[in-house]
């Protein structure tokens, strides 16, 4: 078990920062000082499953974290 917490860590934190990227929209550096104003959406399709999929793999995440500082 302490072995596989290791990879399992490194492969959730690889498809965590894959579907963060995949989220962004071109927002920049602009935008956090005072850019264009954007109009708000619900999410659909695509866009929500990365969002769901994206809270799935930050928890897996901190759980594995909390697992594998337990386990030491």
């Amino acid at each position: 078990m302490t072995q596989i917490l290791p990879i399992a860590q490194i492969v959730i934190s690889v498809l965590l920062v894959g579907a963060i990227l995949l989220q962004q929209k071109g927002g920049g550096l602009g935008n956090a000082f005072g850019g264009l104003g954007t109009s708000y959406h619900t999410k659909r399709g695509f866009e929500r499953v990365l969002f769901i999929v994206t809270i799935i793999l930050g928890v897996l995440f901190v759980v594995s974290t909390i697992a594998s500082l337990i386990l030491k």
